[in-house]
């Protein structure tokens, strides 16, 4: 019987299936995040991730990078960046919503993680260079304060980004140059290929255009399923691109009236 039962669990899973609020998580409805409908709906609804990359498109304040800081911490991940093990931090500045959140794990997936966050990867440098590995180890890394900040995103993807795990991605094209995200992509790509799985936050249309990856676009209405051509993201871009005068004469004419 046991056999049997076990026979018919699926244990090819990604590390997080779902995201679902904690029974007794006590956050006040009109308090922030709360406020953010975006985590609103996941407390109220769950938040189910697939395999693969799921990337968060939308504004700023729409909620998508408190969203993965706080699933990366749900999972284990240091809250400034890097893995479980990091131990570096700053001033913290994180929402509470960690507390409020539970995750269902796949079935024998990967504890192994990674939190990229752009604007605190200064202090995991640091910390790499105050705690150097053994000189045998593999991760025996270069001086990524010696880069262009391009570069060392480049390289730690190279160094960090391979092996099946869970990947949680804060606005990486920050750094990133066009060719460069389009790097990113391959990156991501070969990690999916192992089996890994990816949460990204992002304002790139470049990146949001990673074939296979499912978009949830962030806004008033909280989370919506979208493709890449729907999102209000692309139009506005391609809006610009095609006659960017007429964007700027507008906000030209604004400063001016303003001033």
């Amino acid at each position: 019987m046991r056999a049997l039962i076990l026979g018919l669990v699926d244990f090819d899973q990604p590390p997080v299936v779902r995201v679902a609020a904690r029974a007794d998580h006590g956050l006040p409805p009109t308090a922030w995040p709360r406020t953010i409908p975006a985590v609103e709906q996941i407390l109220g609804e769950g938040l189910s991730l697939p395999k693969g990359v799921t990337f968060l498109v939308g504004e700023n304040g729409s909620g998508k990078s408190t969203i993965v800081e706080a699933v990366a911490m749900a999972f284990g991940l240091n809250r400034e960046g890097g893995t479980a093990q990091s131990r570096h931090s700053t001033r913290e500045s994180e929402s509470p919503l960690v507390g409020a959140l539970r995750l269902q794990r796949g079935l024998g997936s990967s504890r192994w993680g990674f939190f990229l966050r752009a604007e605190t990867m200064h202090g995991w440098y640091t910390y790499l260079e105050q705690n150097p590995p053994p000189d045998s180890s593999r991760l025996r890394d270069p001086v990524f304060h010696e880069m262009s900040h391009g570069e060392s995103f480049l390289a730690v993807l190279r160094r960090r980004f391979d092996s099946p795990g869970f990947y949680c991605l804060d606005e990486p094209e920050a750094a990133l140059s066009f060719s460069s995200t389009l790097g990113l992509i391959a990156a991501l790509h070969d990690v999916v290929a192992t089996g890994g799985q990816v949460l990204c936050a992002t304002h790139s249309p470049v990146l949001a255009a990673m074939p296979g990856a499912t978009i949830l676009e962030v806004g008033p209405w909280g989370l919506r399923r979208a493709t890449w051509d729907e999102l209000d993201l692309v139009g506005h871009w391609r809006a610009y691109l095609a006659e960017p005068h007429r964007y700027l004469r507008h906000v030209i004419d604004e400063d001016v009236s303003r001033g």
